[in-house]
């Protein structure tokens, strides 16, 4: 490497040992205006390359934040375009290490372009290879768009900065008050960031991820041997109604879920699994979140929020987009329903809905709990075009819960006719038995045996093909 800088030690804690091959080491900074040309810029301030993660190609960006604050100029922006080139060529991932002051100031309109090049090409590698970047150190500005323009995030808890507009920029904030720059709002707040850790545990995570991944759009080799048996039956299962993280983990090989906005909207769950070997993305609507013990430590009503549905339906596009399975775990009674959430609900749902219904990937759901009304109808339903559908036995499918029905439609009555009528809507209306009699549940299966079924299916739908109406693309 061309030297052993902060930026080549990322590099070499993210590949496979000894992998990394450098490109452009020998490129400095043309520009001479405002004594630039007696500084040395050695590789510009980011070193570029490609190396291998558990045997998989990949392209690595790293800026070199010793070399003028790892500000992007001219040759610096040219070098990450012309890794994308090579990478968009090959099919293979590519992942930014950032740590930058942002837009090198005396190379002004040749590196805004440069910077725009940047943009373009991880446009046109979208939904063609996947993109990951980290911050490790600064990323604002226009720099800030760099990881919202890939697909997944990492960002170190304590030194890194991810704004478009500083704290102190802001009308009425300060860094003190509100550090609107910081992972924990980025995470929480934004929902940018994936994953929060320091810099050791962000390699590590992403080195997992890589490997949870296609190597791009086309590319069916992100499989691994399964040694987990396939009919392991989880009597725990029917308890993880309530977090369904967990649930996800135990339904998964080895028990490894990768969890994607771990932070941002824990009502609705998001992420990657293996289910006999092959790469599936998970979608789970949440109640709680347990710790360590098992205990509760939050808790949310089964109701689909804004942030939930726009944080599910991103991750259902990136999954139809490289071919990835989806798998949804439904327990849900309807919307959030508050003055806030009202200016922004009926959008989040509808792109939910377009998510679900527009992917042509295997689409298998399972009723865990309640799925109530037009809620459970955007989340995966047979009618939007979920493949297969499973629900335990204790699922309760309906327009809304019996009682209420039964009050709307015998308003006025005893309350025994109340009563009465309530059980015989729960029973016709809202149980599994009486959605899978009308064709609505294709298997009824038992909690505990819910992997055993699940990878069945997935096994069944993996010749799916799809045939949609011609068009350029939707709208929604």
């Amino acid at each position: 490497m061309s030297n052993s800088s902060q930026a080549s030690q990322r590099i070499a804690a993210l590949l496979d040992d000894n992998s990394f091959v450098e490109i452009g080491a020998q490129v400095t900074a043309r520009a001479t205006d405002f004594n630039l040309k007696q500084t040395e810029t050695p590789s510009d301030g980011v070193i570029t390359g490609y190396g291998v993660i558990d045997g998989n190609l990949v392209y690595v960006y790293s800026q070199d934040a010793s070399v003028l604050n790892g500000t992007v100029g001219e040759m610096h922006a040219k070098k990450i375009a012309n890794l994308y080139d090579l990478a968009l060529k090959m099919g293979a991932p590519v992942i930014g290490l950032i740590d930058s002051a942002g837009l090198r100031l005396q190379e002004a309109t040749d590196a805004l372009n440069a910077f725009g090049e940047i943009y373009m090409k991880q446009t046109l590698a979208s939904g063609v290879i996947p993109q990951i970047t980290a911050i490790f150190g600064a990323c604002g500005g226009g720099l800030a768009m760099i990881p919202t323009l890939t697909d997944f995030t990492f960002m170190e808890g304590q030194k890194a900065k991810l704004f478009v507009n500083s704290p102190n920029a802001l009308d009425g904030n300060y860094a003190e008050k509100c550090d609107t720059a910081a992972a924990a709002f980025q995470s929480s707040e934004a929902g940018i960031v994936d994953v929060v850790a320091d810099e050791a545990e962000i390699l590590t995570q992403i080195r997992t991820l890589v490997s949870m991944l296609p190597g791009n759009n086309e590319d069916d080799a992100s499989y691994v041997e399964c040694t987990d048996d396939l009919n392991r039956a989880s009597a725990e299962l029917a308890a993880c109604v309530g977090d369904t993280s967990i649930a996800l983990s135990v339904i998964a090989d080895d028990n490894a879920f990768f969890e994607t906005k771990a932070d941002y909207a824990k009502d609705m769950v998001t992420g990657f699994m293996k289910l006999n070997g092959m790469t599936v993305g998970a979608v789970a609507n949440r109640t709680e979140v347990c710790d360590e013990e098992g205990k509760a430590v939050e808790k949310f009503d089964a109701v689909l929020t804004a942030k939930g549905c726009e944080k599910a339906a991103d991750f259902i596009t990136f999954c139809d987009a490289f071919n990835i399975p989806v798998l949804s775990l439904t327990n849900v009674k309807g919307f959030e329903a508050t003055v806030c959430s009202e200016k922004k609900i009926a959008k989040a749902v509808a792109k939910l809905t377009y998510a679900f219904a527009n992917a042509t990937v295997p689409k298998v759901n399972v009723v865990i709990g309640q799925a109530m009304g037009s809620a459970y109808v955007a989340m995966n339903s047979k009618a939007i075009g979920a493949d297969i559908t499973m629900a335990w036995p204790t699922a309760q499918i309906g327009a809304m819960d019996a009682k209420t029905a039964a009050q709307i439609m015998y308003d006025g009555q005893g309350s025994d006719v109340i009563a009465e009528k309530a059980k015989e809507y729960a029973e016709a209306q809202t149980s599994a038995a009486g959605a899978a009699k009308r064709g609505y549940v294709d298997q009824i299966v038992e909690a505990a045996d819910t992997r055993k079924y699940v990878i069945g299916a997935f096994e069944m739908l993996f010749t799916k093909r799809d045939e949609r109406p011609a068009k350029k693309h939707g709208t929604v």
